[in-house]
């Protein structure tokens, strides 16, 4: 597919969905299975709206069943499944029925899309693919998807942390792979925040990475409280909100929470890269010499800048000050909609600083 878009001035190509490799696969499967002829080729429409001409790749005809595959075309959006083959095998039935085999992911847990006790294989996907069976509607189907690299893939996504297990997910809502996106990843930790919820309540840990994750573990709080939350600090609490969430524990590297005391709520370092700009301010409102400000401004990691800091403050009172600060920059970027307590920490360091109310909340988890 040869369609591009232009971003931050670089021309990037858009890509297609699993769902669309699905879909297209079981409909040039269906032709040969009908025809008895093969199809190098296939035209299958995306719910975006754009045709697609695809090539169809791993050809097998047997005596009942016709299976093809074909190969999945991420663009340039960073995608673990760019590359692999989706097949689909089909086979004359008495009814028509969709479901997964090796490597599709099957549902354990409620909250996803698909109900649990089904295979991963996503609504509008699902739907591509029964608006082709349509299009032969004289006979009845059924349609295995296969996706071989899909167990080994699934290690490196949220599926099984969501409760899908045995693969990865056949996934897609307009057809196309739009490059560069971040939605995937967004929706996922969304669906873990809707399924803690339900699970465990109103009061819930958010942790950037795997460093807060590691200390929270470390520090005996059960893992199916935590939600890794990358860099979307404000998209998960907005999210929080609406899923009527009272309490967030907020624990993070220094690295990360300290870009927050500066009002940015997404942390990437292509959006906001203002550490040192922050840290600097705070370190000078509480009379830190001008050499040591320089210093500090001029460090490559927080870490470093924290060295020259520790001598000319009070550790304590300083960084509970700033997790005082993040906490009432997330508050009132909620509009008071939820109580927030902090903890900020460094992997050199230590525990910095945390909030007045911290460790009143951290005992609801422990309990």
């Amino acid at each position: 597919m040869e369609k591009y878009v232009v971003k931050n001035g670089k021309k990037l190509k858009y890509g297609y969905t699993t769902g669309t490799c699905a879909t297209a696969a079981t409909k040039a499967a269906i032709k040969m299975l009908i025809t008895n002829n093969r199809y190098e080729v296939v035209k299958v429409m995306t719910p975006k709206g754009w045709e697609l001409i695809l090539d169809v790749e791993d050809i097998q005809i047997g005596e009942d069943f016709v299976k093809c595959a074909i190969r999945k075309d991420s663009g340039d959006d960073p995608d673990i499944t760019n590359g692999i083959l989706i097949y689909s095998k089909v086979k004359f039935s008495n009814e028509n029925k969709i479901f997964g085999g090796k490597g599709v992911g099957f549902v354990t847990k409620d909250g996803l899309p698909i109900e649990k006790g089904n295979f991963a294989i996503n609504p509008v996907p699902l739907k591509m693919i029964n608006n082709v069976l349509k299009e032969f509607d004289k006979f009845k189907f059924s349609v295995e998807i296969i996706i071989p690299k899909g167990k080994e893939l699934a290690k490196k996504t949220f599926n099984p942390k969501l409760g899908i297990v045995g693969g990865i997910s056949v996934l897609g809502t307009s057809g196309i792979v739009e490059p560069m996106s971040n939605t995937a990843l967004k929706d996922s930790i969304a669906i873990e925040l809707n399924q803690m919820k339900n699970k465990i309540g109103d009061s819930i840990i958010f942790t950037p990475g795997n460093y807060g994750r590691d200390y929270l573990l470390e520090n005996n709080v059960n893992d199916d409280y935590i939600i890794k939350i990358s860099n979307y600090v404000g998209f998960m609490l907005d999210k929080a909100i609406e899923m009527n969430v009272k309490n967030i524990l907020l624990v993070g590297h220094i690295g990360k929470l300290i870009k927050i005391a500066g009002g940015n709520f997404n942390t990437h370092s292509r959006v906001t890269d203002s550490r040192m700009e922050i840290l600097t301010a705070y370190a000078a409102l509480e009379g830190v010499k001008k050499k040591t400000l320089k210093n500090i401004f001029s460090s490559i990691t927080t870490d470093l800048a924290i060295n020259y800091l520790l001598p000319e403050i009070d550790r304590n009172n300083f960084f509970n000050k700033i997790a005082e600060v993040i906490k009432n920059k997330t508050e009132k970027y909620t509009y008071d909609q939820l109580n927030v307590e902090v903890l900020i920490f460094s992997n050199k360091h230590g525990v910095l600083g945390k909030s007045k109310q911290y460790d009143i909340l951290l005992e609801e988890f422990y309990e």
